[in-house]
């Protein structure tokens, strides 16, 4: 990086953003590292040739876009990428990040066969007291807590998962693959909620950190409802991604 990398001539674009762009390739092209300290604000200015005011947008823009943070009294770092999900088709979660070159293992916290609640009951279309299994797992990518997932299922369906190991399996591809179930649709609900004690230890993160919640009723091919869950996903860590288009009048 040397003074080069910005032009102070005028019509070109805005000094901060120039040495935002610069900035932005070292820390693509891996020149910074993953949790890589970047230079002070003084030694930036010096680096630039530009005012620490011009450096200081320039930080703040990288900020915004969640590729740097700052620890007061140590400086400023890069962060991790976030992990993402395209929701326009349906996958499981390491059946997702398997095919983005992501390392996946879950941690089984809990497997156990239940009465079904009312809303349970009602989601899965069964008797309220019903038999379901219900199974908590942690969802660790590329070996940190990603999310934690409460699932429910019908006895039928949780008495012949008890013979697969859920460790290194999607419940999605064992429904698939060793019960010859196949999967129509999913109807998904998203919103916000804060981590609480449970959820703070289990994904590691603090009390009221920010989460995404994910409410998933996944159906068989038939339309039948066989897979009903609730996904916890770190904010800091994860996002789902969704591509729309736009209609058009023919």
């Amino acid at each position: 990086m040397n003074q080069a990398t910005v032009n102070k001539v005028n019509g070109e674009r805005p000094l901060y953003d120039q040495v935002y762009q610069a900035l932005l390739l070292q820390i693509v092209d891996g020149t910074y590292q993953i949790h890589q300290q970047l230079p002070s604000e003084k030694e930036l200015s010096e680096l630039f040739n530009v005012s620490r005011i011009t450096i200081r947008q320039a930080l703040n823009q990288l900020q915004l876009e969640h590729l740097i943070y700052k620890i007061q009294g140590k400086g400023t770092f890069v962060s991790a990428p976030k992990s993402f999900q395209n929701i326009s088709e349906l996958q499981g979660f390491a059946e997702a990040m398997t095919d983005l070159g992501h390392e996946v293992f879950n941690v089984v916290k809990e497997f156990r066969f239940i009465p079904a609640t009312p809303h349970i009951a009602s989601k899965l279309k069964i008797s309220v007291n019903s038999t379901v299994v219900e199974i908590k797992r942690i969802r660790l990518l590329n070996r940190k807590p990603v999310s934690f997932e409460l699932t429910y299922l019908p006895e039928a369906i949780g008495t012949a998962l008890q013979q697969i190991n859920l460790s290194t399996r999607d419940v999605f591809l064992a429904i698939e693959e060793d019960l010859s179930i196949a999967l129509g649709h999913a109807d998904l609900n998203i919103d916000a909620t804060l981590a609480d004690e449970e959820l703070s230890e289990l994904l590691q993160v603090d009390v009221h950190a920010p989460l995404l919640r994910v409410e998933r009723l996944t159906h068989d091919h038939a339309g039948h409802p066989i897979d009903f869950e609730y996904l916890y996903f770190s904010g800091e860590r994860f996002q789902y991604r969704l591509r729309v288009d736009r209609k058009r009048n023919t």
